[in-house]
């Protein structure tokens, strides 16, 4: 649990880029209300501080749509060609219900994850400089002996090159994989060893 200082502070500081692993329940379509960033209004919500959960860093790539506007609204993307839906249904339940998200590599946005590995490897000075910024942001956090967890290989590559040794790294598959929400669900579980 984080109080409501922290919440805010880690809002207006990561809120363009960062999320917490809480939505609204689905309506009649999987992908209803995945947008609805009313769950994180602590007037409303009132057990929101409850449920957040530091310790549990889920890190995506980069943001691949785009700017985003609203903060908060990373992971939460209500188009109809978004996946986001999949993490909501695959997390729904579990002891990772709460946890921060984020993407290891911010204000880059490119879709095709090869092309952005490859700028990666021809200029290590700007992945480093992200990595001392994902560091800045679990110290914000507040995190004790945080465990992370890599949406797909390519976060996973970046951040056990760079992290091995100070934290649980596991790696999840990306929730843009071509298969159902409860097949996702089923390999997420699995991984993560939760029912």
């Amino acid at each position: 649990m984080i109080d409501q200082t922290k919440f805010k502070f880690i809002k207006e500081k990561y809120g363009y880029y960062a999320s917490w692993a809480i939505w609204a329940d689905a309506g009649t379509k999987p992908k209803d209300n995945v947008g609805d960033l009313g769950v994180f209004d602590i007037n409303t919500n009132t057990g929101l501080l409850h449920q957040l959960n530091p310790d549990i860093i889920l890190v995506g790539l980069n943001v691949s749509r785009g700017m985003i506007k609203v903060p908060l609204a990373n992971f939460h993307d209500e188009r109809p060609e978004a996946m986001d839906f999949k993490i909501r249904y695959a997390l729904s339940g579990s002891p990772f219900w709460g946890a921060y998200m984020t993407d290891i590599i911010k204000d880059f946005d490119q879709k095709v994850s090869g092309k952005f590995m490859s700028f990666l490897r021809t200029h290590k000075s700007f992945e480093l400089e992200y990595i001392e910024s994902f560091r800045e942001e679990i110290n914000d956090l507040g995190s004790h002996n945080p465990t992370i967890i890599a949406f797909g290989g390519d976060a996973y590559s970046i951040l056990t090159r760079n992290f091995s040794n100070e934290y649980k790294i596991l790696k999840i598959p990306h929730y843009s994989k071509f298969c159902s929400k409860e097949k996702y669900r089923e390999e997420v579980c699995c991984i993560l060893q939760y029912q």
